[in-house]
């Protein structure tokens, strides 16, 4: 199975692979982030980035379609206005109930209140609240790549149809999110895989499905320590050329029309 993992993966990434596995095993770039928290949160600094491209919240209303573990979500709540709010579901009782205690953990009360935690079905979401958000940010389940190397255990049951499904799974909630956004309003994609199919393959198949009404925004980060390397259709961080930090796809999107 490791033999067919690296076969995939040399596929696309070529004579880089070694060098990027390796660096999947490395030291993770994180950012203690504090800004309007309690205390800081540790979360890899690609991560703060692509939540940082969206810029100020303000009062607009946000949904988090899968939200835990919450570190994405604390840094959406730190500018949070008065008259703003977000959704912050996760569809997994384990995982919501971790993503409960780390938004206790770190916000007032004040910016809780303005915070919902919900626990339903992502690629289901659509179907019962069409043009309601401003920004919403679907950061799916993927493969995980980082992770699968740390566990041995879970790198043995890689396969290339489970990234097919996950991309599959990805596709259903992004087309369920495009439903629930607002003409004008923008969907955050991300990931932290590697395989192609679960990001460019899912933004891709998104445009064809969605033609004319939907449109890619540029994604710009500003930070010296990472490298954004431009994809077809948004941008990526690899740890072997960013210090560590990522990996992370992100593509950004606005609706145009329902």
């Amino acid at each position: 199975m490791i033999d067919a993992f690296d076969e995939f993966y040399r596929t696309y990434y070529s004579d880089r692979w070694p060098l990027l596995k390796t660096s999947l095993l490395g030291p993770i770039l994180s950012l203690p982030f504090q800004k309007e928290l309690k205390k800081p949160y540790f979360l890899n600094l690609a991560s703060y980035l692509a939540v940082q491209s969206l810029g100020e919240i303000g009062n607009q209303d946000v949904l988090d379609l899968c939200a835990a573990p919450g570190g994405k979500t604390l840094v959406l709540a730190s500018t949070l206005g008065k008259r703003g709010s977000i959704v912050a579901n996760e569809r997994s009782s384990a995982r919501r109930y971790r993503l409960k205690r780390v938004l206790e953990e770190h916000l007032d009360a004040d910016t809780l209140s303005r915070i919902r935690i919900t626990g339903y079905d992502a690629s289901r979401w659509g179907l019962y609240e069409q043009d309601r958000y401003d920004i919403i940010l679907l950061d799916v389940p993927c493969s995980s790549e980082r992770h699968l190397l740390e566990k041995p255990s879970h790198l043995k049951k890689w396969s290339v149809n489970r990234t097919r499904h996950l991309a599959q799974q990805a596709y259903a909630m992004a087309l369920s999110a495009l439903m629930a956004l607002k003409i004008g309003g923008k969907l955050l994609y991300c990931t932290c895989a590697l395989s192609p199919l679960e990001n460019d393959g899912v933004v891709e198949r998104v445009l064809q499905k969605k033609g004319e009404g939907v449109r890619l925004l540029s994604v710009e980060l500003e930070d010296q320590r990472v490298v954004a390397e431009p994809t077809r259709f948004g941008v990526q961080i690899l740890p072997d050329l960013s210090q560590g930090a990522g990996p992370l796809y992100i593509a950004l999107l606005t609706k145009k029309t329902q």
